[in-house]
C-alpha cells in the first residue's frame, strides 16, 4: 500500500496524523498494528510455531494454547486500536469538511446578498433613467 504524500492529504486528516505521530504510544501501536496485519507476521508465526511444535517441545499443546490465547487477546486489542484510529481519522475529516462547508455557505450567502443589492441599485438607476 503506497502512502499518500502529505501535500495531497485532506487537511483534517493531516492534522490528525500530525497529532498522532507526536505521541510515542500511538506510534508504537501503529507500528505493531502495521506489522500484525502483514504477511511477514504470518510467516514468522508459521515458522515459530512449527519449530516449537516439531523441535523444541515434546508436548507443546498446553503451553502453545496459552501463548496463542494471550496473543489473540493482544491482537484483538490492536484491531480495536486500528478501528478507533480509523474512526478518529474519519471524524477529523468530517469536522474539517463541516467547517469548510459552513464557511463556503457563509461566503455564498454574502455574495448572494451583494448581488441582490447590486441588482436592486441597478433597477433603481434604470427606472430613474427611464423617468428622465
Amino acid at each position: 500500500m503506497s502512502e499518500t504524500p502529505a501535500s495531497r492529504r485532506h487537511p483534517g486528516i493531516q492534522r490528525y496524523l500530525d497529532q498522532r505521530t507526536a505521541d510515542l504510544q500511538n506510534r508504537l501501536a501503529d507500528a505493531i498494528t502495521a506489522f500484525a496485519g502483514s504477511m511477514p507476521f504470518v510467516y514468522v508465526h508459521v515458522a515459530a510455531f512449527a519449530i516449537w511444535m516439531l523441535v523444541l517441545e515434546r508436548s507443546p499443546w498446553p503451553t502453545l494454547t496459552l501463548v496463542v490465547s494471550l496473543e489473540a487477546i493482544f491482537l484483538s486489542t490492536f484491531v480495536m486500536i486500528g478501528q478507533n484510529r480509523q474512526a478518529a481519522v474519519q471524524q477529523a475529516k468530517a469536522d474539517h469538511d463541516f467547517v469548510e462547508q459552513e464557511l463556503e455557505l457563509k461566503q455564498n450567502t454574502e455574495l448572494t446578498r451583494e448581488i441582490h443589492a447590486l441588482l436592486a441599485r441597478l433597477a433603481d438607476e434604470g427606472s430613474a433613467t427611464l423617468r428622465e
